[in-house]
């Protein structure tokens, strides 16, 4: 089950080749990375799917494909306007950005629960939860909920494992990132020392 500070890929914002960013990441502690890049053709993003599967299985981590198509593997993240039923894969995610779409999950894993905070990636979506809007709907989920959208610092990734979440997605702060091993660090040892209200274990 994803936890702790996870990845989004976004090869666009990345400071350097998108391998090498994860595989700075990895060294930092992340062993969750969610592979986007969906303007891709299939067999590229399925040969970066290869590259970022063997970077990860160095640390003992797991690579997700957003969409329904797993790419080789068994991880899916979805989005949240379907697949309905979802598909029957060994993990499978979705975003969800209120209760109405949490309520809709089945047999879903764990779902991302977005916009945290105020995002460069996706201006769309809104208004931003804050800690307590995490809180109400990590309480009305069924399944463990990861925060998503604008966390960049140490202190908000606290602020989200108080708030029940069992772990972080993070895009722009790790893409973007000067140096991509000492902010996955930072963001991990924060998720690590943070006083949890929830068992981290999955309801």
């Amino acid at each position: 089950m994803p936890s702790g500070v996870v990845v989004l890929t976004d090869r666009l914002v990345a400071r350097g080749r998108l391998e090498l960013v994860v595989a700075e990441a990895v060294a930092g502690g992340v062993r969750w990375v969610v592979l986007r890049e969906k303007d891709l053709p299939r067999a590229e993003r399925a040969a970066l799917a290869a590259d970022l599967r063997a970077i990860l299985a160095d640390a003992g981590g797991t690579l997700i494909v957003a969409g329904p198509d797993p790419l080789g593997g068994d991880a899916v993240h979805l989005p949240a306007a379907g697949p309905y039923p979802p598909p029957t894969h060994a993990l499978v995610g979705r975003s969800c950005h209120d209760q109405p779409e949490l309520a809709r999950l089945t047999t879903e894993h764990y779902a991302t629960v977005s916009p945290l905070h105020p995002t460069k990636t996706k201006p769309g979506y809104g208004p931003p939860l804050g800690p307590d809007g995490l809180r109400k709907l990590v309480e009305a989920s069924s399944v463990p909920v990861l925060a998503l959208g604008g966390i960049e610092t140490p202190k908000q990734v606290t602020a989200c494992v108080k708030a029940g979440a069992v772990g972080v997605a993070v895009l722009g702060a790790l893409m973007r990132a000067e140096d991509p091993t000492e902010t996955a660090a930072s963001l991990t040892r924060a998720f690590e020392e943070a006083p949890s209200t929830a068992t981290r274990e999955s309801k």
